[in-house]
């Protein structure tokens, strides 16, 4: 089983990263885990809708640049499938089941993802409709797939 989460930019605070940390370790009892950072695109503050496309992209080239051809693609959007934690659980365990064992996930930059990603993908997951930072979706998303590895076992954590 191989777990990468990749990511547009860079994680610059101590608390941030010793976060990822903890839960990398966690989660090496259960899986192989990866954060892969792409650098972000330097953008100016208003653009054009032109200017946000090509930056979009920009970062989406980097990313698929980084996404195995074998491997599962599961892309965080605001418009995609909401799931609890027991929910999140079920979806990566069916596709285990499957055979599948190598899984990317994919949060974008600020501006969202570019459709070649959203094209790549093979599950879109949301988890709400509020934005959040990128810093701290990071840890979101980690946390909840240690949880789900968890609830898989049936193991106490997630209560």
């Amino acid at each position: 089983m191989k777990i990468t989460i990749l990511t547009v930019g860079k994680l610059k605070e101590k608390y941030w990263k010793q976060a990822i940390a903890e839960y990398e370790k966690r989660l090496g009892a259960y899986s192989k885990i990866e954060v892969i950072e792409v650098p972000d695109e330097k953008a100016p503050e208003n653009m054009s809708d032109k200017e946000v496309e090509q930056v979009k992209e920009k970062e989406g080239q980097r990313l698929l640049a980084k996404v195995k051809p074998q491997s599962t693609v599961i892309t965080l959007e605001i418009k995609g499938n909401m799931l609890t934690s027991e929910g999140l659980a079920k979806e990566i365990e069916g596709r285990m089941t499957r055979g599948q064992s190598d899984f990317t996930f994919i949060i974008g930059g600020s501006n969202g993802l570019h459709k070649g990603v959203l094209d790549r993908s093979d599950y879109a997951l949301s988890f709400s409709k509020m934005t959040f930072p990128h810093q701290m979706m990071r840890i979101i998303l980690i946390e909840q797939i240690y949880r789900a590895f968890k609830i898989m076992r049936g193991e106490a954590y997630h209560k």
